[in-house]
């Protein structure tokens, strides 16, 4: 049987999604968790990897068992073996052709941005931070140079492994709310940084040090060199993975 699952977690505790030898990491606890209900080894596959700090509303994943096991067993039997800042929100039956990174259609992030003088205390670690005043509207018009499909290499990490820089950006809104700043991002799929690179490029813009079409100038440029230092991932969460209706997944609502 192929399974699907629903998976939230809080990234500060972890060295990112993909396991690694030196352990830690998300993709690690899990598997052992679902391995623990299977009673033989399971390994999952994620619509995307999250780096370290990073954090997901909803990361789906799928893997395969020979184990006759009730849906509710990879729900409340996994999250009864995984640690408290690791639970499964829902399991659902998938055909084999199903994969959960490759039958993805498109990915949305949020990233939260508290925006004072005074640092973060009581959500460190679950949100960025930045001391001098931010201009909303100077960074909505920013942010509209990113829309639509362009090439991408200016807002990419250098050790990024993607074929292609062309990302398709379908969501870039940006919300205040007293001192948070929401940024929801939207696109067919996202490059290595790419979210944290685009922050960081607006957080430039809206404290004044560039004014909004000098991010439409990074973007043309394909220089990496050009744009803002890669942004905190605090305050990065990987909000949705989008699928077609085909599959029927039970996920939560965006």
């Amino acid at each position: 049987m192929r399974i699907a699952l629903g998976v939230e977690y809080d990234g500060s505790r972890y060295f990112g999604w993909q396991t690694q030898a030196g352990g830690c990491t998300v993709q690690d606890v899990l598997q052992l968790a679902i391995s623990g209900v299977a009673n033989e080894p399971v390994s999952v596959v994620a619509a995307g990897r999250t780096d370290t700090g990073v954090h997901a509303m909803e990361q789906v994943v799928h893997f395969n068992s020979d184990a006759q096991r009730p849906l509710s067993a990879w729900v409340r039997g996994v999250n009864a073996l995984l640690p408290d800042h690791v639970a499964v929100l829902w399991a659902h039956l998938v055909p084999e052709e199903f994969h959960a990174r490759f039958s993805a259609q498109a990915r949305s992030y949020r990233y939260l941005l508290v925006n004072r003088q005074a640092r973060v205390a009581l959500h460190a670690g679950k949100s960025g931070w930045f001391h001098a005043p931010l201009d909303l509207e100077k960074m909505r018009e920013a942010a509209q140079y990113l829309l639509g499909e362009q090439d991408f290499s200016a807002l990419r990490a250098a050790e990024c492994q993607a074929k292609s820089p062309v990302r398709n950006l379908t969501q870039l809104d940006i919300d205040r709310k007293g001192d948070l700043f929401i940024f929801d991002l939207s696109a067919n799929a996202f490059l290595h940084h790419m979210v944290r690179n685009i922050v960081g490029c607006l957080v430039y813009v809206g404290k004044g040090k560039y004014p909004p079409g000098w991010l439409r100038d990074v973007l043309k440029s394909q220089d990496r060199g050009l744009a803002a230092p890669t942004f905190a991932p605090d305050g990065l969460y990987l909000r949705r993975v989008l699928y077609d209706a085909k599959w029927n997944l039970p996920q939560i609502e965006p």
